[in-house]
């Protein structure tokens, strides 16, 4: 065995029978068959809780000093007296503590014990939540909270002098209840730990809005805690791989990280588990999502291998979604017609949506099949999108759907803005196809109102309390409502359990979506303008539109180093640009 190439933890089990056989004479451990481990692309961070939000009538006694930072180990003397939690007796709800940590994480929480005369191991419930009032939530009943695809609530035992993990969850509050009928718990140190890609911010923002500025970062942060071992996305509820709602998370990192293998990762784990005769997770426009997050994907990093090895499967899928387009150039998509769950009631909305969809998507296939010689599929392609340009459904007020046409130029991008895009202001966009209206309203030249949904439609949940972007959110929910980092007051509306619709009813609802980080992609492509033109960045298109900002800078990850920006208005309307690009990438300035 090479050890050079072997794993850590083969190379240590090696090393150890080779040491024993050596001081004892005995045959080494045969290491033929140990499985090796897999590694994990995670760190751990250590992170302390910030504030006491709330302890219980029977009370917490040193609450505050579970707060700032410790050392992370149990110890014989501790430097100062524990939180002790009185115990339930007769019948009687124990002492219980609500901790805040100051920011929403993914991770662990970890409570540890100190030394106490009786040696009986406490019962405890913890409960996490991504609002104060989800964390004090019962499971079930009206506010719907769960234990989905991550235990949010649960009761454990703790051991005298000792450390107890409690996780994963997606979290920002963790409340902790002594339901032991006889024993105090005592705690030394109770923090969290978070779970993250230990990967650099390479691309930036600013500009002279600082709601803006703060907008762009926390799409950033809620795409980052989704960067798991996949692209989830949420970290609370749906942790899993959706191919359609990675479209605005892959754009993000790719403004933000640049290259990271968590999206091949996902977008090949999706296509292995998927024949090309069905729908990625059983949605047909996620197939589609598929087909162009790689270009996408081959656009900013121009990994041809990469391209090629998608070959086998975009062949068969790509004839089968030009077989959608009939002689007469309409659609006609089977399996789950699906845009997002906001746009689902209207569903000549959805139809509109998935005849410019399906021309996108079409058209990008066209374009990649080209790049890998496949001519045959290519025509294909261009004469089914062809077809579909024939035809420009009614969008029913609907401004995904409208969006989704006007991207695809079935529909005048500055009209569509005019009449339908405008209209109600940010009023019935979503935190998923947001993006796609952003976009379109760039398209039409309309930067300042993109500028002002962005602001007024994120910004409102950051005014809320939010430290990452929602699964949902609807104005509506603003009336009267309280913050999600404080107890919800009396004669205030819960926003967290009291709304939400379809699959995310109340507590289900997930405050940390990455679908939701459609601004800090379009900020750094349409304000700071960077469009790559070559795949891998070779030539790249550096138009900004500042609207009424007066200056904006920033960074773009490209694979040849990271494009650098200044715009900065004159007083005679111009803007100058001062841009500095890595050798190897020609700038084109129209």
């Amino acid at each position: 065995m090479n050890s050079s190439t072997a794993s850590p933890v083969t190379r240590l089990i090696t090393l150890a029978t080779l040491t024993l056989a050596t001081a004892f004479g005995a045959p080494a451990i045969p290491t033929a068959g140990v499985p090796t481990p897999q590694a994990t692309p995670l760190s751990a961070w250590t992170m302390a809780p910030t504030r006491v939000v709330w302890t219980s009538p029977a009370g917490a006694i040193h609450a505050a000093n579970l707060l700032g930072p410790k050392s992370g180990q149990a110890l014989l003397k501790n430097p100062v007296a524990p939180c002790v939690l009185a115990p339930a007796v007769k019948g009687a709800p124990g002492g219980g503590i609500l901790l805040d940590f100051g920011t929403e994480l993914t991770g662990n929480v970890e409570l540890i014990t100190p030394i106490v005369k009786d040696k009986e191991p406490p019962l405890v419930r913890i409960r996490f939540g991504e609002s104060v009032a989800e964390a004090m939530a019962e499971l079930g009943g009206d506010a719907n909270a769960q234990n989905d695809h991550a235990l949010r609530d649960q009761t454990v035992r703790l051991p005298w002098l000792g450390k107890t993990t409690i996780g994963p969850s997606g979290f920002r509050f963790v409340r902790i209840d002594n339901v032991d009928p006889t024993l105090p718990v005592h705690l030394s140190e109770v923090h969290a730990v978070l779970l993250i890609r230990d990967v650099p911010q390479v691309g930036a923002f600013r500009c002279d809005d600082e709601r803006l500025n703060r907008i762009w970062q926390v799409g950033a942060y809620t795409v980052h805690l989704n960067m798991q071992e996949y692209l989830w996305d949420g970290v609370k509820r749906d942790r899993l791989v959706w191919i359609g709602d990675m479209h605005p998370e892959v754009a993000t990192i790719n403004a933000v990280f640049g290259f990271n293998d968590v999206v091949p990762r996902s977008l090949d784990l999706t296509r292995d588990v998927t024949p090309p005769t069905e729908w990625m997770n059983g949605i047909s426009s996620y197939s589609m999502w598929w087909v162009l997050i790689h270009e996408q994907w081959w656009l900013h990093h121009g990994n041809r291998p990469y391209l090629a090895a998608q070959q086998a499967y975009l062949r068969p899928l790509l004839t089968k979604l030009a077989g959608l387009i009939d002689p007469d150039g309409r659609e006609r998509i089977d399996g789950m017609r699906f845009l997002d769950w906001p746009s689902s009631p209207n569903q000549q909305g959805v139809t509109a949506g998935l005849q410019g969809l399906l021309v996108l998507t079409l058209e990008s296939g066209a374009r990649l099949m080209s790049v890998l010689g496949d001519a045959d599929v290519a025509r294909l392609c261009t004469d089914a999108a062809t077809r579909g340009r024939k035809i420009v459904p009614d969008v029913n007020a609907s401004k995904s759907g409208a969006a989704l046409l006007a991207l695809a130029g079935l529909r005048d991008a500055q009209e569509t803005a005019d009449t339908v895009l405008k209209v109600g202001g940010p009023n019935g966009i979503s935190t998923f196809y947001g993006y796609y209206v952003l976009q379109a309203l760039a398209k039409a030249g309309a930067t300042d109102t993109a500028l002002d949904f962005i602001s007024r439609y994120w910004g409102a949940m950051l005014d809320l309390g939010a430290t990452t972007f929602w699964e949902d959110f609807d104005f509506a929910w603003t009336e009267n409502a309280a913050r999600i980092d404080e107890l919800v007051p009396a004669g205030k509306k819960d926003v967290h359990g009291g709304y939400g619709a379809y699959c995310y009813i109340g507590f289900r609802h997930s405050l940390c979506h990455g679908w939701a980080s459609g601004p800090t992609a379009w900020l750094s492509e349409n304000v700071l303008g960077i469009t790559p033109l070559e795949p891998g960045f070779t030539r790249v298109r550096i138009v900004p539109q500042l609207g009424r900002l007066h200056w904006a800078e920033g960074a773009y990850p490209t694979p040849l180093g990271p494009i650098k920006v200044r715009h900065e208005r004159q007083s005679d309307g111009t803007v100058k640009s001062k841009i500095d690009a890595p050798a190897g990438i020609t700038v084109v300035r129209n």
